[in-house]
């Protein structure tokens, strides 16, 4: 049975022009990052670096578009960067993109080639459907401070991802918690590619990172969710 996925009225009227993707894919290989992932992170931060043409990330009009959003639930962009903005950041800095693992990875490199939000979710830790919600302030967050598991709260209005056991991601795709992602053990996931707008470019982002979960994980059986 599909997984669940909706964006409530109260997200929708703040971001009306805000659509998703979202990809299930069954018995993926994760393993540690590889040479092969390495070097497609590496080739993801050419590709935004000619796609910016000397911006700062948060000068392309995607970036413009997401900061608006942001905004309109009460958060400070300057000061809470969408996940993709975030990364760009990082890929264009003398360190470049951390190397995590093979899955995380893959979408990583989507989200920096095409500067959109892209997450992945552990199918096998998600307790129902997945919901884009304004928080009460009440739901619980998985997260870790000081190396030790911590529950926090979002603030009230803040516009985040949960499932029926609590919030999966913060501030939209600030901050994912530690509950449902990815790791080395994780078989079955959910990737979900956010975009605000007619330039976002979700559909050639998500037909790129099926060809690569295809190819880094040969057997696994992907569904891709049209935009909605």
């Amino acid at each position: 049975m599909p997984l669940k996925i909706t964006v409530s009225d109260e997200v929708r009227a703040i971001a009306p022009d805000f659509h998703h993707i979202a990809i299930e894919a069954y018995g993926l290989v994760n393993t540690p990052s590889t040479p092969q992932t390495s070097a497609l992170l590496d080739d993801a931060a050419s590709r935004l670096a000619a796609r910016l043409d000397g911006r700062a990330p948060h000068e392309d009009p995607h970036m413009v578009a997401w900061r608006a959003a942001y905004t309109a639930f009460g958060a400070k962009p300057n000061r809470t960067r969408n996940s993709a903005e975030a990364l760009a950041k990082r890929a264009l800095a003398d360190g470049g993109l951390p190397r995590i693992n093979t899955l995380v990875d893959v979408y990583n490199a989507i989200s920096v080639a095409h500067l959109i939000p892209v997450g992945g979710e552990d199918l096998g830790h998600i307790r129902g459907g997945m919901r884009l919600i304004r928080a009460t302030g009440e739901e619980g967050f998985v997260t870790v401070a000081s190396g030790e598991e911590v529950v926090e709260h979002p603030d009230a209005g803040e516009v985040v991802w949960c499932d029926d056991e609590g919030v999966t991601c913060r501030r939209w795709n600030w901050r994912q918690g530690t509950r449902t992602r990815l790791t080395d053990t994780s078989v079955d996931a959910l990737f979900l590619l956010e975009g605000m707008g007619g330039h976002a470019g979700l559909e050639a982002a998500g037909a790129e990172l099926a060809e690569l979960l295809q190819k880094f994980s040969p057997g696994a059986r992907l569904t891709v969710h049209p935009a909605r």
